[in-house]
């Protein structure tokens, strides 16, 4: 099984992968080409995505059964102990804003309750 991910490509490109793969979504390529297409495709991909980004996932034998591969990702594939995992860069230094806790040096906002401070906030 092959997985490719197009964001802001051609529409050439799309639509040359239509050739082996089916388009289940708008940029979301699916199919089961050999290994040799599949890299032939993935060349392709690379060669073609403009300022584009790509992903490419496959099954593979290894622990966790599937590979990946990026192209022009700000996220890239890491090996940690075997597995390949993702490794997303640090976000610049900007102001909290919700959504995961603050800085240590951050204290909260007025009108959280106790309990919502001790939950969000460990203190």
């Amino acid at each position: 099984m092959t997985v490719i991910i197009l964001t802001n490509c051609p529409a050439g490109l799309r639509g040359f992968l239509t050739r082996w793969l089916l388009e289940i979504s708008p940029g979301v390529f699916l199919g089961s080409p050999s290994a040799r297409v599949r890299d032939i495709l993935w060349n392709e991909v690379r060669t073609y995505s403009g300022q584009g980004r790509a992903l490419l996932a496959h099954t593979t034998d290894n622990e966790q059964g599937f590979t990946f591969r990026t192209h022009d990702h700000a996220w890239h594939p890491t090996d940690h102990e075997g597995l390949t995992l993702l490794h997303r860069p640090a976000p610049p230094a900007q102001r909290h804003t919700g959504g995961t806790p603050p800085p240590p040096n951050q204290t909260p906002e007025q009108g959280w309750s106790k309990a919502a401070k001790r939950r969000r906030f460990g203190r």
